[in-house]
């Protein structure tokens, strides 16, 4: 028996396998996935989940019901370890062989481990699976001081609800600020402000060079000026590294992620690839790149659904993205890491503002604190590539909707050409 196999079944994976269902794709579809809990959420993992605001059954994505109503089979606790692209075949860990007729890759990402002296201590913690948020859990209930590496989402997310949670908090990033890579100097500026009141001491420009054990515990961080601070609990945030390794050992192209097109295909016919795992060209930052997110990995995994369906309709959504932390929420819409130009929407003071960024007279990105309005109409402005001036932009009392209905103002830029990877 063959049809489609798809392989994991986080967000990607399961958006893939029942949008291929319901737009009429009326073969045999298998989902298999290594862990052994039916689907579910990771974004509160970091949150709500550490907080002890929701448990593990009230984060499940879909029940069983919904699988068996469908006809798709779930294969739970397998392990692929082998793509037969010529035979067209995945071989799994107990031996077993399933043939396909279409094949999606879906394999998300893992944390990166930090590589230093120490890193194998009991107390160094990192945090992708329930597995892992769970044990977090029961270990922050038992740990006073908390040292965090890593300024990002997680580690930013993790060091509000320890801060919550009444512990000692400290977070150490290597780079000038926090949040570098995802948004503007003046939103990792206020994230600044807000987690330090909150009580965390956060160290930038600074490195971990070593863990210190006692017993083979963590008891300390040796920073890379060689001072030592004392903690009970390490968690480390540094990124993620995508799961192509199954992909490149078919020889699948894989340049930090498997390469697919606007479909989310990869250069094998019969063979797809979605979510984390996967690097394309996106139009919206000009350039190859890999998202991880939850809105990438289900608008991805719905255009391979349709591809496999025979409905083609091109991977085309404007990259979006949050953060709940303390009390704010932070969202992101489009792609602004090569801004020009920013300008200021809304009060800083107050608390809600966005941060417009722009390229080359071309708005490419907006941060909002707060301001899910703003977030709204930026996502459908730079989706169609109506650029607002700077003065509109700023000026809150602009009403940046009529943009929209007189459908012109700025530039409107498609976008560049694909050009293969690096």
């Amino acid at each position: 028996m063959s049809g489609l196999v798809v392989i994991g079944a986080s967000y990607a994976g399961i958006e893939a396998a029942l949008t291929a269902r319901e737009a009429g794709y009326a073969e045999p579809v298998i989902v298999v996935a290594e862990e052994t809990l039916l689907p579910y959420q990771r974004p509160p993992l970091s949150k709500e989940f550490l907080l002890d605001q929701v448990n593990a059954e009230s984060l499940i994505l879909c029940e069983e019901a919904v699988f068996a109503s469908r006809r798709i089979e779930l294969l739970l606790g397998h392990r692929v370890v082998a793509i037969d692209r010529h035979a067209a075949r995945v071989a799994l860990a107990d031996g077993a062989v399933l043939d396909f007729d279409r094949l999606v890759i879906a394999t998300g990402s893992r944390a990166r481990r930090i590589a230093i002296r120490g890193a194998e201590l009991d107390g160094v913690c990192y945090l992708r699976s329930v597995g892992d948020a769970a044990d977090l859990k029961a270990r922050l209930g038992r740990a006073s001081e908390i040292v965090i590496v890593g300024g990002g989402f997680i580690g930013l997310e993790v060091a509000s609800s320890a801060a919550r949670l009444g512990k000692r908090v400290t977070v150490i990033e290597a780079a000038s600020r926090l949040l570098e890579r995802a948004v503007s100097p003046v939103v990792s500026c206020f994230l600044l402000d807000i987690h330090t009141r909150a009580g965390v001491a956060v160290k930038l420009g600074t490195s971990v060079s070593a863990m210190v054990g006692d017993g083979g515990r963590v008891v300390a961080v040796e920073l890379d000026g060689g001072v030592r601070l004392g903690t009970d609990l390490v968690v480390v945030g540094i990124g993620g590294i995508p799961n192509h390794e199954l992909a490149a050992a078919a020889g699948l192209g894989c340049a930090n992620g498997i390469v697919v097109d606007q479909h989310g295909r990869t250069a094998r016919e019969g063979i797809y690839a979605a979510g984390d795992c996967t690097t394309h060209f996106n139009r919206f930052a000009e350039d190859w790149i890999r998202l991880e997110s939850v809105q990438h990995a289900q608008d991805q995994g719905r255009t391979v659904g349709l591809a496999i369906a025979e409905r083609h309709e091109p991977y085309n959504s404007v990259p979006r993205f949050w953060s709940d932390q303390h009390d704010l929420k932070l969202q992101i819409v489009g792609h602004g890491a090569r801004r020009d130009r920013i300008v200021i929407r809304g009060s800083i003071e107050a608390g809600r503002f966005s941060v417009f960024n722009y390229r080359r007279g071309r708005l490419v990105g907006v941060d909002s604190i707060n301001n899910p309005g703003d977030q709204m109409v930026a996502r459908r402005l730079i989706a169609v590539g109506i650029s607002p001036t700077p003065s509109q932009a700023e000026d809150s009392s602009c009403d940046l909707r009529s943009l929209l209905k007189a459908g012109s103002q700025g530039g409107c830029v498609a976008g560049a050409a694909a050009t293969p990877p690096p």
